[in-house]
This record gives C-alpha cells, structure tokens and sequence, in this order.
C-alpha cells in the first residue's frame, strides 16, 4: 500500500479572478499570529510562514497548525476564504495541486 506524502498548504496573495491581493504585507501580519520574539525579532513558526515560491510571496500551512491551534487555522482559512484567495496543497517534491477552500 502507498503511504500518503507529506504535504503543507500555500495561500496565494491572488484572488480566485487573478488580481492581486492588497495589502501586501498581510502574509508577514498572518504569520505573526503564531510567532515569537526572540534576539531582537521576530521569528516565524514551523507551523505558520512566509514561503517564496517562483518569486512570490506565499503563506504556508504546515498541517499541524490544524492539530494544535484548531481556532487559529479556521480564521486564517476565513480570511483566505473572505478574500477569495488561492490555496494549494504542495508535497513534498514540491508539485502544487490547487484545491477550493472550503476543503482544506
């Protein structure tokens, strides 16, 4: 039997219709919702974080947010869902499925 690949989630800062999502910074304002302060700065989680894929920015969600901050995913997915924006699902050999929302 074939063992599922591990995966994460990635939230584009593009709308469903292709515009870019304003304001630009909200995947730093995100993921600081699950950071730390440490030496002077701040330090992004594993489980919530600004990722570069292909020269844009992107926020990734480890499937663990999910497991250990339930609260915290579900407003993070209903902003990306207020927002109407892109999601992924990305193994770990980096091929990205698109997937809707409302099933991550």
């Amino acid at each position: 039997m074939e063992q599922a690949q591990p995966f994460r989630y990635i939230i584009e800062s593009v709308t469903q219709d292709g515009k870019r999502f304003r304001p630009s910074d909200w995947i730093d304002r995100l993921s600081s919702w699950d950071a730390t302060f440490a030496q002077h700065r701040l330090v992004f989680s594993e489980r919530l974080h600004p990722v570069n894929i292909k020269g844009e920015k992107c926020l990734a969600i480890e499937p663990l947010l999910k497991e250990q901050a339930p609260a915290m995913y579900e407003q993070i997915l209903g902003f990306a869902r207020a927002n109407n924006l892109k999601a992924h699902r990305q193994t770990e050999d980096g091929v990205m499925t698109e997937v809707p929302l409302d099933d991550l």
